[in-house]
């Protein structure tokens, strides 16, 4: 009985307070997946290292290395914010949350799954757009405000390579939309129904790995990392931030690394969609059936990626960084986006479907 009633009472409230409702389940979730997440990247790193990782910080007393995150978080939190004497010092409280915010509302549009999506908005590709181009101004800000040419020259470096892979991403959700005929993410995700060989990734390869490059670019991650190098004098545009302002901007990297994944995940793999759906016998069975369970799994798989590539690549030079973004990702999109309008035109792959004019 006491299911029932609770899904009564869900069904009374009225929609504005389910939403919030879920808004804070998904903002909350990810905010503990990212304290996680760093725990993960500690012990997959030392995992490929042969060494342990974190191993000493328990809970209550079980679980060798599961409080090292939240250990982390109270070291952070009681730290001092120490604001320089000549900074803006209105911004230079509010470029970590600018940093943030974008990652943790992009979810507004994500479907997690069949029935769950906080909003169904048809321009969902375009919001999504519109806020991951938010976290550069969060860069510049920080640099700018803290009155530090050091910082700021960090900015600036980090500014010019967020926005040239910026663009590549751009180019390649272009071909995503080409081939689902739609800006809205749930539309994006059916339009991949079909198991895994219908999934946007096959048609659209070069599109999917100049997406992942990118977004790996995006959020700093190694070899891409040049923005806080431990090597060098400085650590980039927030050299001055320490305590829980520099935790915010940990926390907007690790955000946008889930969400990168996430996004890779509904535009070519067909996010909840089951990779043996449609299939003999595997089809009929749990295995195929859509969820958030398979959503979970490719985030899971992408993040792994994140965490390989960084034990692995050493950092590169800014110059290969640029020299990659502009002369290689951005014209290879530039290209399948001709391809695509080729295969749009006789009607081969996605474009054979029978709702595709």
């Amino acid at each position: 009985m006491m299911p029932q009633t609770l899904a009564i009472a869900w069904e009374q409230l009225p929609g504005i307070a389910r939403t919030t409702v879920w808004i804070l389940v998904v903002t909350v979730g990810l905010i503990i997946c990212v304290a996680l997440l760093t725990l993960w990247e500690r012990k997959v790193i030392g995992w490929m290292q042969l060494r342990r990782g974190p191993n000493r910080v328990r809970i209550f007393g079980f679980f060798p290395g599961l409080g090292q995150p939240f250990a982390d978080v109270f070291k952070l939190l009681t730290k001092e914010v120490v604001v320089p004497t000549n900074a803006n010092k209105f911004l230079f409280r509010v470029a970590p949350m600018i940093a943030l915010i974008p990652a943790l509302a992009a979810w507004a549009v994500i479907p997690l799954s069949p029935e769950l999506v906080i909003s169904k908005a048809n321009a969902g590709l375009l919001y999504l757009l519109a806020l991951t181009s938010m976290g550069v101004y969060g860069v510049i800000i920080a640099g700018w405000a803290t009155n530090s040419k050091y910082a700021f020259l960090g900015a600036l470096r980090s500014a010019a390579q967020m926005v040239a892979y910026e663009i590549a991403m751009g180019f390649a959700l272009v071909g995503v939309l080409m081939a689902a005929g739609s800006m809205n993410l749930g539309i994006i995700v059916r339009s991949q129904q079909g198991g895994l060989l219908s999934q946007n990734w096959f048609w659209l390869f070069p599109l999917f790995v100049v997406y992942f490059i990118s977004g790996v670019a995006e959020t700093n991650r190694a070899p891409f990392d040049v923005a806080e190098g431990e090597s060098e004098i400085v650590a980039g545009f927030h050299v001055e931030y320490s305590g829980i302002a520099f935790a915010l901007f940990f926390l907007a990297e690790y955000a946008n690394m889930i969400l990168i994944s996430a996004l890779t995940a509904v535009f070519f793999f067909g996010g909840w969609l089951s990779p043996w759906q449609g299939w003999p016998g595997i089809g009929a069975t749990i295995l195929g059936q859509s969820s958030f369970f398979w959503l979970g799994l490719k985030i899971f798989v992408f993040l792994f990626l994140f965490l390989w590539l960084r034990a692995t690549f050493p950092r590169y030079r800014y110059d290969q960084i640029m020299r990659l973004g502009w002369k290689a990702l951005i014209p290879v999109t530039l290209v399948w986006i001709g391809v695509e309008m080729v295969l749009a035109h006789y009607h081969i792959g996605p474009w054979a479907r029978p709702w595709y004019p």
